[in-house]
C-alpha cells in the first residue's frame, strides 16, 4: 500500500469565542480560506495540486452550513478544479478528515490532499444545529443521554478523580502552555490572521490565562451540579445508568474544562511522488488511524478504546510511543487516559491543551496532530499518538512516525 506523509501542518491562533473575541469579525468560511491560502503559498501548490479538500466542522448550520470545504476552496486562491467535502464527526471531524484524507492517499485515490477543519464558536453557537441524541425523546430516553459535562462528571466519579487533580491537571496545562509560547515552539506551525487591509487581526492564542493558579480555581462552582441534580435530573439518567454510583460527584467548571474558541487548521497530505513533484520533504508518515464507538452515557472515555484497537491492530504496546496529544476536552479525559496506560504525564500535552488554549470543535483534530508533529522534532523524538472523545461516545486517533 502506498504510503502517506505529512508534509506541511498549519493553524491558526485560537481566539475567543464569543462578540469581543479577535476573530469574531471573519466568518467560517473566510477563515478557512485563509488557511488554505497559507498552505498553498508555504507549498508553492499551483492548480489540481491535490485530489480533494476535506474540512471538518461541527455545527454545520447557517455560515457553517451547506459543504464548507467546497465554499471555502472558491473563496481561496485554490484552483477551482478542486472539490471540497465538509465531514462531521463531533470534536474528532479535524481529526478524521486527516484520518481520511490518508487513507485515500494509502488506497491510491489520488496523490495528494488538504485536510483539517473550523469552528467559529463565537459565529455559529455550538448547539445550535440540534441533534438528534439530545432533542428525540425517544432516542436520548434509550441511550441514557446526559450533556458531555455531566458524562465527564460521571468520569471522575468511577475512576476516582478529585476536584484537586482536575485542577492541578488545568493549572499544569495553563503552565505548559505558556511556556510554549515563551518558547516559541508554535512559530513553525501558527499562521497571523489580518484582515482584508493586511492588519495584524490575531497572532496568539487569547484564550489562555497563565496567571491560573489552584486558589482562583477552587473559587469556581462547579458547572454542571445544577442540571444535574434538579430538572431535567441528569445525574439520576445517569444513575439509572450506573446503578452501582451512590451520587454524581461534580468536579469540572469552566477553568478545568476546554475554552470556546474559534481557529481553523489544515494538514498537507501526499505520497512520495506529490512531495518529489513539488520539491517537498516529508516530516512524518501516517502510519495508522482509528475509531471506535463508546458507551454513548459515560460518552468521553474514547481514547481509551481507540488507543487500544491502533494498538492492537498494529501489533504494538504504549511503551513503543514517544508523545502523545490527548485532547483536553474535559480534566477527567485527560486523567483517564493516563490512568488506563500508566503513561508518565510529562509526555501527555507537553504543550498544554484545550484547557489552556481552548476547543474550536471542527479544528482541533487536526490542530493536535500538527502539535504532535512539531513536537516529535523539538524533542527528536519518533512515534507519536494524538486521540479525541468524541460526543455520543466514539473515540479517534492518528498515529504518526517522522522520516
Amino acid at each position: 500500500m502506498t504510503e502517506a506523509y505529512i508534509y506541511d501542518a498549519i493553524r491558526t491562533p485560537r481566539g475567543k469565542g464569543r462578540k469581543d473575541g479577535s476573530l469574531h469579525e471573519v466568518t467560517s468560511v473566510r477563515l478557512s480560506a485563509l488557511t488554505l491560502n497559507a498552505l498553498k503559498e508555504r507549498n508553492n501548490l499551483e492548480g489540481h495540486a491535490v485530489e480533494d479538500v476535506i474540512w471538518g466542522n461541527v455545527t454545520q448550520v447557517m455560515e457553517q452550513g451547506g459543504c464548507l470545504a467546497r465554499s471555502a476552496v472558491l473563496a481561496s486562491d485554490l484552483d477551482e478544479s478542486i472539490p471540497g467535502l465538509a465531514i462531521n464527526r463531533f470534536c474528532a471531524s479535524g481529526m478524521e478528515a486527516v484520518n481520511l484524507a490518508a487513507n485515500q492517499v494509502k488506497g491510491g485515490a489520488g496523490q495528494a490532499y488538504i485536510a483539517g477543519g473550523v469552528e467559529m464558536m463565537g459565529r455559529v453557537a455550538m448547539g445550535s444545529d440540534g441533534a438528534a441524541i439530545a432533542v428525540d425523546p425517544s432516542l436520548a430516553m434509550e441511550t441514557y443521554f446526559v450533556p458531555q459535562g455531566i458524562s465527564a462528571d460521571i468520569i471522575a466519579t468511577e475512576y476516582g478523580f478529585t476536584r484537586e487533580q482536575a485542577d492541578a491537571l488545568a493549572v499544569e496545562s495553563q503552565r505548559r502552555a505558556k511556556a510554549a509560547w515563551d518558547d516559541n515552539r508554535f512559530a513553525k506551525s501558527v499562521i497571523p490572521v489580518r484582515d482584508q487591509n493586511g492588519i495584524l487581526i490575531l497572532d496568539r492564542d487569547e484564550y489562555m490565562r497563565p496567571g491560573t493558579d489552584m486558589q482562583s480555581l477552587g473559587a469556581l462552582n462547579a458547572s454542571f451540579q445544577m442540571m444535574g441534580e434538579q430538572m431535567p435530573g441528569f445525574d439520576k439518567v445517569a444513575m439509572m445508568k450506573y446503578p452501582h454510583l451512590e451520587r454524581i460527584n461534580h468536579i469540572h467548571h469552566a477553568g478545568n474544562s476546554s475554552g470556546i474558541v474559534d481557529g481553523a487548521a489544515a494538514v498537507l497530505i501526499g505520497n512520495k511522488e506529490f512531495g518529489e513533484q513539488y520539491g517537498l520533504k516529508p516530516r512524518a508518515r501516517i502510519k495508522a488511524t482509528a475509531k471506535i464507538g463508546t458507551d454513548p452515557t459515560i460518552m468521553l472515555t474514547g481514547p481509551v478504546p481507540v488507543t487500544q484497537k491502533i494498538l492492537a491492530d498494529n501489533g504494538m504496546v504504549i511503551s513503543d510511543l514517544d508523545l502523545f496529544e490527548v485532547n483536553e476536552a474535559f480534566a477527567s479525559v485527560v486523567m483517564r487516559f493516563q490512568q488506563a496506560f500508566d503513561v508518565d504525564p510529562a509526555v501527555v500535552n507537553p504543550n498544554g491543551g484545550s484547557i489552556a488554549m481552548g476547543h474550536p470543535l471542527g479544528a482541533t483534530g487536526a490542530m493536535i496532530i500538527g502539535t504532535l508533529l512539531d513536537e516529535l522534532e523539538r524533542q527528536d523524538k519518533e512515534m507519536g499518538l494524538a486521540t479525541l472523545c468524541i460526543a455520543s461516545g466514539m473515540g479517534a486517533a492518528t498515529m504518526i512516525e517522522r522520516v
